[in-house]
């Protein structure tokens, strides 16, 4: 039996069952996409520093021991994980304890000064490997001639976006589709332009910022999936509490988006801003509140925002929430919520955070947080992005900057993960 988010949360802030002390690892995960946006899989990045007491590494071993405790589903669900993994690593005997079926173990070159004998002498390893029945997962480095050999290993090769010209795209697709039978991944994609290069030259999977940035689209509305409207409405037929509604807006930005925009509109006469989702549904009331969804569910369309930027939003608000309950007062906690989610409001909307932000009620050290990086609540968006980042300095920097140890961090993050997750499979 899985617990709760609450469970997690009073767990977490014990430190005295914490049975795993210096051991925790930091992770940052980022999504794996394929051409519809729909996530693939979660690649996991080792995030300790080395102002913890234990080496700092990229790891697999250290990754594993994290994965075990916090559990595995409370990072990736059901999705692919790819591990980064460094060649002492692979040979470790944690991973016998590992079931490789949802694995990809990213497998990095040797080092330039490797001999064709050294790189040879690693397919033992590798091909043990893979009849274990763990995928491998090479970057382009893998094409050059040295690597021959590794070639026929791979089930994964991944093209650096920053490290070629875009010219070099079509040849270097078509000499790994032509020597290998590997799945094309194009990572560090950061704008719409690489993305549709490689996707129209039958790359399938994506990896980077482009689905984090604001796309050139006209909409200036955002829609909840049917899905969770119809969630609301259930919640609201069976007069379910508050509490419970309040939980369902926290899962999906587009919605208390929505709720918020829609509670401050001059049509709902209201002599003041409410800023607050319980104070919103409270306010409404389950009747108006019913119409509301039903009202919303005729204009709602299938989907809505990609998955993975959804899944952000809600990772980044509870992550803030957890953050801030460390430091801040109780009531400043939903505020810390709400700067999170709407962080990527202008993803979501496709048009600028400013905009975006015109036609939502917000407290004025939330907008502070979100427009001028300023105010009480910057620091914990800093820290949270970084969390999110491959930036190690960024992390160590926002973290020392609000006196929050890794442990603390690694906890919160793990503990928003898990609840992101759960939210998804109720």
């Amino acid at each position: 039996m899985s617990s709760t988010p609450e469970q997690d949360t009073q767990d977490a802030a014990a430190p005295a069952v914490d049975p795993v002390d210096e051991n925790l690892a930091i992770i940052a995960r980022q999504a794996i996409v394929d051409e519809s946006r729909a996530v693939y899989g979660y690649e996991l990045f080792d995030r300790s520093t080395a102002s913890d007491s234990h080496t700092a590494a990229s790891d697999a071993a250290l990754l594993f021991n994290a994965l075990s405790y916090a559990g595995t589903e409370a990072l990736v669900g059901k999705k692919t994980v790819f591990i980064n993994c460094t060649h002492d690593s692979l040979s470790g005997g944690h991973l016998e304890l590992i079931h490789p079926e949802k694995v990809v173990l990213e497998v990095p070159p040797l080092p330039d000064s490797a001999t064709p004998e050294e790189i040879e002498g690693r397919l033992p390893t590798l091909e043990a490997l893979r009849t274990r029945g763990f995928r491998l997962a090479f970057d382009q480095q893998a094409l050059k001639r040295a690597y021959t050999s590794w070639l026929p290993m791979a089930a994964f090769i991944k093209l650096d976006m920053q490290a070629f010209k875009p010219e070099l795209a079509a040849p270097l697709v078509k000499f790994a589709t032509t020597h290998s039978k590997a799945t094309l991944v194009a990572e560090k994609v950061e704008t719409a332009a690489q993305y549709e290069l490689m996707r129209d030259l039958g790359v399938k999977l994506f990896q980077g910022y482009w689905f984090a940035q604001p796309s050139l689209v006209k909409a200036t509305t955002i829609r909840p999936s049917q899905a969770t409207i119809i969630q609301l409405i259930n919640l609201v037929r069976k007069q379910a509490s508050t509490a419970e509604i309040e939980d369902l807006l926290k899962k999906d930005p587009t919605l208390s988006f929505n709720l918020l925009r829609f509670i401050n509109s001059s049509g709902f006469g209201l002599s003041c801003e409410i800023t607050s989702f319980r104070h919103a549904v409270m306010i409404l009331g389950l009747k108006k509140l019913f119409r509301w969804a039903a009202l919303l569910m005729t204009t709602s369309r299938a989907g809505g925002a990609p998955p993975a930027v959804g899944q952000t939003a809600v990772v980044r608000g509870r992550l803030m929430e957890l953050l801030a309950a460390e430091l801040l007062p109780p009531e400043e906690c939903d505020n810390a919520f709400v700067v999170g989610v709407f962080s990527l409001l202008d993803t979501m909307l496709g048009v600028p955070l400013e905009k975006a932000l015109e036609s939502v009620a917000l407290p004025e050290p939330v907008m502070d947080a979100l427009l001028r990086g300023t105010g009480v609540f910057a620091p914990f968006l800093e820290l949270t992005k970084a969390c999110e980042s491959g930036d190690e300095a960024a992390f160590a920097k926002n973290a020392d900057a609000l006196h929050l140890s890794n442990r603390q961090v690694n906890w919160a993050h793990l503990q928003a993960l898990t609840w992101a997750e759960s939210l998804d499979e109720e």
